[in-house]
C-alpha cells in the first residue's frame, strides 16, 4: 500500500511504525473472509481491509477521529485472525491500537459513553473494587428488567450496555485466592521457579485456575511465586486507548518481576489468562522507545509463555488410561493469533486422556475479547450463539478454554444464549488428570445434560 506521511511525520515513531505496517498491505482481502464483524455485518469497512484504510486517511492527514471512523474501529474485537490470514505479514495489532490511542486522545465521545468506559477502565483492573462492583450487579440486576427495551441495533445505547454489563455479573463469587508474596514450594526434587501471573477479574471470578496451575507445577517439582506488588497487565486499558495507564502499569511489573528474576531467579513468567499474556509478551514492543525499560520489557515478554507452554516443556507422567470425556476445545483468540498457540493445548489434553474435538469456525471470536461484550453487546451476542451452536455441534462433555473472558463468555447461564455445558480452563482438567481433585464446576454440573444451550 502506498503511503505520503511527510518526514516530519516520519520523525515520530509511531507513525514510522504505523507507515511500515500499512506499506506491507497489498489489498488482497483475505482478511475479510475471517473477520467476525465482516462475516456478520457484510460491510467492508467492519474488516480489517476497511479500517486499514480508514486509519491509514486519519494518520496521513492528521484527522481528528470522525464519528464514523469511531464507529468501526471501536467494532473490531481486536481478535487477530486477520493477523493469522493475512499472508503480507501485516501487523493490524499495533496499527489499531495506535488508532485507539488517537481516538482516546482526539474524539470527545457521549458523556454516558465516557463516563462507562471511564468506570470500566479504572474498576475492571482493581480486583478488591472490582470484586464490590461484582456483588452490586448482583444485587441490580434484577432491575434490569427496568430499563429501556434493547434496541437491537449494532450501535448500542447507554442502556443497552448497561443491561450487558450487568448479566454478566457472576451468580456467586468464589472465596479470594492467595495474596501476592505468597511462595508455593516444590514437591520433592525442585526443578525449576517461576512466576505466575495473578490477573485481575479472573482472580476474582475464579481463583481456582491459577489454585490449579499451582497445584499441578509444584506435584512437578516447580517452585511458583505470586509476586508481591504486581499490577494489573494493562490488557484492558490498553485495548481502550488508554496507552499512559497501560504503559505505567506495564513499567511497575517490568520492574517486580525483574527484581524477583534478579534475587531469587525465575525460568518463565507465566500466564493462565491468553489475553494478558498476548500484552506481556507485546511489553518489548509497546515500551522499544523508553530508554529506561526498552531492554528491561523485551527481557519480561521473553519469560513470558502461556501456561501450556511451559506445562509442555516438563517431565509428566501422563495417564495411561484413557477416558471417555469428550473436551471441545474453545481456542481463545488470544492464544491461536495472538500467540500462534494453536495445537499444543489439544495435546495436553489428548495426553490426560480425554477426547478432544475441533469446534467448527474456531477461528472466529466468541465476542468477549475485554471489554467489548459490555460496549458492543448486539454483535457479541450474535458472536456468542454462534460460537455456542458450533460447540453444541460436537455434542461435548466438557469446553475447555484457556481465557476467564471467553470461559465468561461462552458459560453465561444466565443469558438465554449461553451453554450449559460447563466451561473449564485447560490447566484444570491437566491438573485433574494428573492427580488434582475434580474442578469444582465438573462436581457440580456434570448431573445436568450432556450438552445443549438453555
Amino acid at each position: 500500500m502506498k503511503t505520503e506521511f511527510s518526514l516530519s511525520q516520519l520523525a515520530d515513531p509511531d507513525i514510522r511504525e504505523a507507515d511500515k505496517i500499512l506499506r506491507a498491505c497489498v489489498h488482497c482481502g483475505f482478511c475479510t473472509a475471517t473477520c467476525p464483524t465482516y462475516v456478520l455485518l457484510g460491510d467492508e469497512l467492519d474488516s480489517p481491509r476497511g479500517r486499514i484504510y480508514l486509519i491509514k486517511d486519519m494518520l496521513e492527514n492528521d484527522r481528528a477521529p470522525t464519528q464514523e471512523v469511531v464507529k468501526h474501529i471501536d467494532r473490531c474485537l481486536s481478535c487477530l485472525a486477520c493477523m493469522t490470514t493475512c499472508p503480507s505479514g501485516v501487523n493490524y495489532m499495533h496499527l489499531v491500537d495506535q488508532a485507539r490511542v488517537k481516538v482516546e486522545e482526539e474524539y470527545a465521545r457521549p458523556l454516558p459513553e465516557r463516563f462507562l468506559r471511564g468506570v470500566l477502565a479504572f474498576v475492571l483492573p482493581r480486583p478488591g473494587l472490582f470484586r464490590v462492583s461484582m456483588i452490586a450487579a448482583r444485587i441490580a440486576r434484577p432491575f434490569a428488567a427496568l430499563l429501556p427495551a434493547p434496541s437491537g441495533a449494532t450501535a448500542p445505547s447507554f442502556f443497552d450496555r448497561l443491561r450487558a454489563m450487568l448479566a454478566l455479573a457472576p451468580g456467586h463469587l468464589p472465596a479470594p485466592g492467595p495474596a501476592g508474596g505468597t511462595i508455593f514450594p516444590a514437591e520433592g526434587k525442585k526443578r525449576g521457579r517461576v512466576a505466575l501471573l495473578q490477573g485481575c477479574a479472573q482472580q476474582v471470578l475464579s481463583p481456582g485456575i491459577n489454585q490449579a496451575a499451582v497445584r499441578m507445577l509444584t506435584r512437578h517439582g516447580i517452585e511458583v511465586v505470586l509476586v508481591a506488588d504486581e499490577q494489573c497487565c494493562g490488557s484492558l486499558t490498553h485495548h481502550m486507548g488508554h496507552d499512559g495507564d497501560a504503559l505505567k502499569r506495564a513499567r511497575a511489573n517490568i520492574e517486580v518481576w525483574t527484581n524477583e528474576a534478579d534475587r531469587n531467579g525465575l525460568d518463565a513468567i507465566l500466564v493462565t489468562t491468553s489475553g494478558c499474556g498476548t500484552t506481556i509478551k507485546d511489553y518489548g514492543y509497546m515500551l522499544r522507545e523508553d530508554g529506561a525499560y526498552a531492554a528491561k520489557a523485551a527481557r519480561i515478554s521473553a519469560l513470558a509463555k502461556d501456561v501450556t507452554e511451559y506445562v509442555a516443556s516438563l517431565d509428566i507422567a501422563w495417564p495411561q488410561s484413557k477416558s471417555d470425556l469428550v473436551v471441545a476445545y474453545h481456542s481463545a483468540c488470544s492464544l491461536q493469533h495472538g500467540q500462534k498457540i494453536t495445537q499444543l493445548p489439544k495435546e495436553l489434553l489428548s495426553k490426560s486422556g480425554f477426547v478432544v474435538k475441533d469446534v467448527p469456525e474456531s477461528h472466529l471470536c466468541c465476542g468477549s475479547a475485554g471489554t467489548y461484550n459490555i460496549l458492543q453487546p448486539s454483535i457479541a451476542k450474535r458472536l456468542r450463539e454462534r460460537k455456542v451452536a458450533n460447540i453444541a455441534s460436537t455434542k461435548p462433555d466438557i469446553i475447555s478454554a484457556g481465557n476467564i473472558g471467553c470461559m465468561v463468555q461462552i458459560g453465561s447461564v444466565e443469558s438465554t444464549d449461553g451453554t450449559s455445558v460447563p466451561v473449564v480452563h485447560t490447566i484444570e482438567l491437566l491438573d485433574w488428570a494428573t492427580g488434582g481433585p475434580r474442578p469444582d464446576l465438573l462436581t457440580r454440573s456434570m448431573k445436568g445434560p450432556r450438552v445443549g444451550s438453555a
